[in-house]
């Protein structure tokens, strides 16, 4: 009887064995924080080790995507806008791929094929907004190029791309690509270098309003 009376007295009361297990619970909650931020400590620890000692790799880890190619870097002559019929500085490319353009309304155009040149203070506008410009010189016609070059910006502007063809009779070559400060001029067609340049440059980092539409 004794005995039993003492097991009865050292047993918690039901207020003392609550009262218990919240400490339990705040204890191993306290621990998981710890956890927690010791990984988290650990993670940020490693990762900035790496960008000391492996300096080259900071830019995969970040994303950096802004491309340096294809076609011919060109240096920019700002992205000043002009209203129509303003006097401005000549640009330094045939066609232009930065400088003085038309703001909105007038500007830029809409994405597609266009029968007429499309004049640079309204298609810089375009580029500017990452947007890509295809041109041609045929003085003489050249209907198998045409076709090509309308099949491959109709392909782009299904898959919602940002693509300007339109001719362009003052270039000095039979073909030109150009993205915000980039140009690309050749001669002959070549489907898989077309593709390519509009692949990389088409609403890259490098335009100063890529998102735009």
């Amino acid at each position: 009887m004794a005995s039993s009376q003492r097991r009865s007295r050292n047993r918690p009361t039901p207020t003392q064995a609550r009262a218990a297990r919240r400490a339990r619970q705040r204890s191993r909650s306290r621990l998981k924080r710890i956890a927690a931020f010791t990984a988290v400590g650990l993670i940020a620890g490693f990762f900035i080790l790496s960008l000391i000692i492996t300096p080259g790799l900071s830019l995969d880890l970040l994303g950096d995507d802004t491309p340096d190619g294809p076609g011919e870097k060109i240096t920019s002559q700002g992205r000043n806008h002009v209203a129509p019929g303003e006097e401005h500085p000549g640009y330094s490319t045939t066609p232009a791929t930065s400088g003085w353009h038309y703001n909105l309304p007038i500007a830029p155009v809409d994405w597609g094929i266009y029968d007429e040149p499309v004049a640079d203070e309204y298609l810089l506008h375009n580029l500017e907004h990452g947007g890509i410009g295809i041109h041609y010189n045929c003085p003489d016609g050249c209907d198998e190029l045409l076709g090509d070059l309308e099949r491959i910006a109709n392909r782009s502007l299904a898959g919602n791309l940002k693509v300007v063809l339109s001719p362009n009779p003052d270039m000095p070559t039979r073909i030109a690509l150009t993205a915000w400060t980039f140009l690309d001029a050749f001669e002959e067609y070549d489907e898989d270098r077309i593709i390519e340049f509009i692949e990389t440059h088409e609403s890259s980092p490098n335009a100063p309003e890529n998102q735009a539409r």
